[in-house]
């Protein structure tokens, strides 16, 4: 059964559902990225798959084809500072529940990737483990999310190239925890984190 068979199946019992996942939240610097994506089962966009199974090139081709055939798209960014002052759960869930504010029409079912559900979403919402593996909805989101983040740290790269950025993503390296360890956290770091904030203990 493929990942838009899932979701016909949902779709034809609740009427409009939307896929919800996020990218970011292991990195150490930068923000995490939620995206809200319906989909329209009937005419499937070829290559859509869990973001991690395919590759930036990949994703970088569909994002577009995503956003042009989607029948309705969010992405929040939910930036470090927030991160740092409410933690990186609580951002997540804050950004997916924006997301899906987001969403007009208002979906009749969310589906969302992981074990937690935010509070007061606007529809019947259900959690879904590794639901980018189970729902095209699903993986759609998590390709605009990861996109969206990548070329976020992109641009953090050019401002920031001593850490490399435009290599690991901000993602506890070794690359980047030497780098850390030589320079010090940037202002994007994410200070709540334990490798960023054992290091301003230090300096």
């Amino acid at each position: 059964m493929t990942l838009y068979d899932n979701d016909r199946k949902l779709q034809n019992k609740y009427g409009i559902i939307a896929g919800i996942d996020e990218a970011g939240r292991g990195p150490l610097a930068g923000p995490v990225v939620i995206a809200a994506v319906c989909l329209d089962p009937l005419h499937p966009i070829d290559g859509v798959n869990d973001s991690k199974k395919i590759s930036e090139r990949s994703r970088e081709q569909l994002f577009p084809e995503i956003l042009q055939h989607s029948p309705g798209y969010s992405i929040v960014i939910v930036p470090h500072d927030v991160i740092d002052e409410i933690n990186i759960l609580q951002a997540t869930l804050w950004g997916m529940r924006q997301a899906a504010k987001s969403l007009l029409p208002v979906p009749a079912l969310f589906l969302i990737d992981g074990n937690k559900i935010p509070t007061e979403m606007p529809g019947k919402s259900v959690a879904v483990v590794k639901g980018d593996s189970h729902h095209a909805c699903i993986a759609a989101a998590s390709i605009l999310a990861k996109v969206t983040r990548d070329r976020i740290m992109r641009e953090l790269h050019e401002d920031y190239p001593v850490y490399n950025f435009l290599k690991h993503k901000g993602y506890p390296t070794p690359e980047h925890l030497s780098a850390l360890r030589r320079y010090g956290p940037c202002r994007f770091h994410r200070k709540s984190y334990a490798p960023v904030a054992q290091l301003i203990l230090d300096l």
